[in-house]
């Protein structure tokens, strides 16, 4: 089960070396909303097990140790872009706690049982000093838990409310086969960064891939033939929206019909020939409409949320928050996999 699966990867997370920071009071509010409370304990405990994730498994890709100073893509930095993610998530978390019998959710037995289970887990496996560290204690760790378990439970509950569908028609994907002739480069030196196609090299690709489509119309089986002139064809599926291979290549593509081959496409890069095999690829169709219901299920969802939100009266206490630093308290997680049980090694 999933969230059975969620709650013991949390579990055994933590893993901290405490470089310093201010003191954050475990039972201070940081997000209240209607009747429902989140402390700075239970933020810190979230906002700790999230970072676990990013240093164990993406420091690597976002800049190592000090990946949290650095300018994330939206101009803010690492740190800042993820806590004010993390900060959302903490008042959609509190709103659908709120919001727990408009939808007749409750947690059961079993939920509990895993969550408290989980919680001891954690706690045995961790020393006080490290707990003490990302607010760790039995009660914040169930609190994190419940309220996570408590958002997938209200998740599946509004977009099963929205009743989305989306027809075999609105997510058809065609397939096809083509071949790319990429057009070859000249440069003085075989060190040179100089990449210009030069326009006889143009021609001559066009060439090759014009005596090809005209082969290529007549074959039975595109694919083979493409192997026979020591070429390869390769698989796309796609509709009017797709980019791949390329823009052009699909425009051309989706006016024919089934069985057609395109002339010669010119690209930026390379020339293209391509054959539509199929006007309604089943495996990639069912794909597609999956993919559009989950979209269209999160904009639901999203929906609900920013209705509630203008609703209710949300108060963030961002004193406390504030004090939560990903630059000053390094965390990481601990493979378990040898153990079996959820622990944390400390630097």
């Amino acid at each position: 089960m999933k969230k059975r699966a969620l709650i013991l990867a949390l579990a055994g997370i933590m893993a901290a070396s405490l470089i310093g920071c201010g003191s954050l009071k475990d039972d201070a509010v940081v997000v209240k909303a209607g009747d429902e409370e989140i402390t700075a304990g239970v933020a810190n405990f979230y906002a700790r097990y999230t970072q676990a994730q990013y240093e164990t498994y993406f420091a690597s890709y976002l800049g190592g140790d000090d990946m949290w100073s650095r300018n994330a893509s939206d101009g803010k930095t690492y740190e800042e872009s993820i806590k004010k993610t993390l900060l959302d998530d903490l008042k959609n978390m509190a709103l659908l706690e709120e919001h727990m019998e408009d939808y007749d959710v409750k947690l059961t037995k079993a939920d509990k049982k895993a969550i408290n289970d989980a919680a001891k887990e954690f706690d045995k496996a961790n020393s006080q000093k490290k707990k003490d560290k990302v607010s760790g204690s039995k009660e914040n760790v169930k609190r994190v838990m419940t309220l996570m378990a408590i958002e997938q439970k209200m998740r599946a509950a509004i977009v099963a409310d929205a009743n989305v569908k989306v027809t075999d028609e609105e997510a058809t994907q065609k397939h096809m086969q083509y071949v790319e002739f990429d057009y070859s480069t000249t440069s003085d030196s075989s060190s040179s960064s100089d990449t210009t196609v030069s326009e006889a090299e143009k021609k001559k690709t066009k060439e090759t891939a014009e005596a090809f489509a005209k082969g290529a119309k007549t074959a039975e089986d595109f694919a083979a033939y493409a192997t026979e002139q020591g070429t390869e064809a390769k698989d796309a599926t796609f509709d009017s929206d797709s980019v791949s291979p390329s823009k052009e290549v699909v425009k051309a593509a989706d006016k024919l019909g089934e069985g057609e081959t395109t002339d010669v496409i010119e690209g930026d890069t390379a020339c293209y020939v391509a054959k539509v095999t199929s006007l309604n690829d089943k495996t990639a169709t069912e794909t597609k409409k999956q993919s559009m219901i989950t979209d269209k299920q999160d904009k639901y969802y999203k929906k609900v949320l920013k209705k509630w939100k203008k609703e209710e009266k949300i108060t963030v206490h961002k004193g406390s928050w504030n004090k939560i630093s990903f630059t000053k308290l390094s965390v990481k997680a601990k493979d378990t996999s040898t153990t079996g049980t959820g622990s944390t090694s400390g630097n």
